[in-house]
């Protein structure tokens, strides 16, 4: 349904470095990049693609999950997001009150948005 999302970051140097080496493990490349008004761009390969953009606003929280191909997926990002300078809102493991295999981890990105990466299939 969707091909893009665009949102701004207040820390905008800050939250391009999180989001790319956060975003690493599940193979996000960035696409165009321009000034920093305009932005960057993240895509998987033939997915719908994330442009982050400096504002001097300080956004709205944004709840953002990323779809992940294997739980071991998760368990990078969650690693990669830390190492970035993301904070813990959710270690890897099941959450089965959305449904048995929904294996999922969260982070919050230096603007505050919970970022999370779930895998729906089985071990």
């Amino acid at each position: 349904m969707s091909d893009h999302m665009k949102f701004g970051a207040s820390g905008y140097e800050a939250s391009k470095a999180f989001f790319l080496k956060a975003l690493e493990p599940l193979g996000v490349a960035v696409v165009p990049d321009g000034p920093a008004t305009y932005g960057f761009e993240l895509r998987p390969q033939s997915k719908i693609s994330l442009r982050l953009y400096q504002t001097g606003q300080t956004p709205a929280h944004l709840h953002l999950v990323f779809t992940a191909e294997n739980r071991e997926q998760v368990d990078a990002f969650y690693q990669a997001a830390l190492a970035a300078g993301g904070k813990d809102n959710g270690a890897p493991g099941l959450r089965p009150h959305y449904h048995a295999n929904y294996y999922a981890a969260c982070v919050t990105a230096p603007d505050g948005h919970n970022i999370e990466v779930v895998c729906h299939n089985e071990a």
